[in-house]
């Protein structure tokens, strides 16, 4: 029996280097179809007998994963530390089979220092089946994709079910369904985000997801919001409260770029509120694995990281902001939402997606109607772009969110989309697309447009 699972491991992890060289020499990436070999034909429990290293940090969460992973990585590379994590942001099983594999002896043992993976919050029960993770970082549990995971509820069994007691948690402390760990585990780390010049008293969303005690069941009270049910929380009757938070990000402010963690100055490469999100959690991981605030502060601050998201672009003489907004997530357009209002000056906007999920047959697009699209009911919005295979749904949604109709310009083809900026919209553009939305965009732009400086 030992000989057999030798040799299956043996024989995945042979299989997978090869299959991934063979795609390499194609031009493809690689990074899922390995995984799907090994995972259907050869040994789908194979991550099981791997012999993982000493830190073993999994990221997942609604949204913000991504960016989240994205700054650990950098961080502890700054710090001297051999870390391997999914830099295409491929966070499914197959994925992270395919990268656990490429990166073991043929025996099995993982080669670097850290593994660090981006998880999907579903199939994280998947990944690490018998709860392998040293850390896990929790960024949010939102409403996200509904035709796919039912309801939040659901999402988070997924996530508890993988959590054993020696699992070090970093949480967000903000989120009062995650915070709900704290009553069941000792080894949790909070971290979140001190009131800001934008931070609310009464909820401005139609769908908040989270607004009861979970003790008591009494509608929890908040000093403010954040967006969504993030906030300043407590129950009425005492028996839940957001506070203590140990890493708490203060005095943020945006558009300059900067917050404060334990009366440091830490820089913020992005002028969205969810930076602030990522950075403290990424703080606090580093910080759960020892690392020195100097350390942290320094990869931060001095040695930055560039965002590969929201960059700046020019058409002619016009500014274009890409923001990208996750699809099947209310929130994540909320911030996209709240930044172009909150910008001055005349602007134009283009929106749509050609896929509503990688990851489910269903075409739902009900979402839509979650999304607050009344925020571009306003004087400073002169014309809205709907492109993609779903454009005629977006404008639907822009007409009931009271939009005239003589602000929406439907894109039939994406040819001419370039000529439509600049013939019929002015002031600055903003994107606020999924990710393969703005990669078509992107090939459509070359030559024409190049990135700011």
């Amino acid at each position: 029996m030992v000989t057999v699972i030798v040799m299956r491991l043996f024989l995945s992890v042979l299989v997978c280097k090869i299959v991934t060289k063979i795609c390499k020499l194609f031009g493809k990436n690689g990074s899922v179809f390995p995984g799907l070999i090994i995972y259907d034909y050869i040994d789908k429990h194979v991550l099981t007998k791997i012999k993982y290293p000493k830190y073993v940090i999994a990221v997942t969460g609604s949204s913000g994963k991504g960016s989240t992973t994205e700054l650990i990585a950098h961080i502890l590379k700054e710090n001297g530390f051999d870390v391997v994590y999914n830099v295409d942001d491929s966070n499914g099983i197959l994925a992270a089979m395919t990268l656990i594999l490429n990166n073991s002896t043929l025996r099995g043992k993982f080669k670097h220092e850290v593994l660090l993976l981006e998880c999907d919050e579903r199939h994280l029960k998947l990944i690490f089946e018998k709860s392998q993770m040293t850390h896990l970082v929790i960024t949010n549990i939102t409403r996200d994709q509904p035709s796919r995971h039912g309801t939040y509820e659901v999402v988070f069994a997924d996530i508890v079910s993988t959590i054993n007691d020696k699992t070090k948690l970093i949480i967000n402390g903000d989120d009062p369904m995650v915070s709900r760990l704290r009553s069941k585990y000792q080894n949790v780390i909070t971290f979140g985000i001190d009131k800001t010049s934008d931070s609310y008293k009464k909820y401005t969303l139609n769908c908040v997801d989270f607004q009861y005690c979970p003790i008591c069941h009494k509608k929890l009270k908040y000093d403010y919001y954040h967006y969504g049910h993030l906030g300043k929380y407590h129950c009425p009757n005492h028996d839940y409260d957001r506070d203590p938070i140990d890493y708490e990000a203060s005095k943020v402010r945006i558009h300059d770029h900067k917050m404060k963690i334990n009366g440091e100055d830490v820089y913020l490469n992005k002028d969205v509120l969810y930076a602030a999100y990522y950075t403290v959690g990424a703080y606090a991981t580093c910080k759960s694995i020892g690392l020195s605030d100097e350390g942290i502060i320094k990869a931060i601050n001095v040695h930055k990281m560039e965002t590969k998201r929201g960059k700046s672009y020019k058409l002619d003489d016009r500014d274009i902001i890409m923001l990208e907004s996750k699809n099947e997530n209310n929130l994540s357009y909320y911030q996209s939402l709240k930044y172009i209002k909150d910008t001055l000056g005349k602007k134009s906007i283009i929106v749509g997606f050609e896929h509503v999920s990688t990851r489910h047959k269903h075409r739902d697009i009900s979402w839509l109607y979650d999304i607050e699209f009344e925020m571009l009911n306003d004087k400073s919005v002169d014309k809205i772009l709907c492109v993609g295979k779903f454009r005629y749904d977006v404008a639907t949604r822009l007409e009931y969110a009271g939009i005239p109709s003589n602000k929406i310009i439907l894109v039939d083809d994406l040819d001419t989309i370039v000529d439509i900026m600049r013939n019929k919209t002015k002031g600055t553009i903003y994107t606020m697309m999924c990710f393969h939305m703005v990669k078509m965009l992107k090939k459509k732009w070359e030559g024409v447009i190049h990135e700011s400086n």
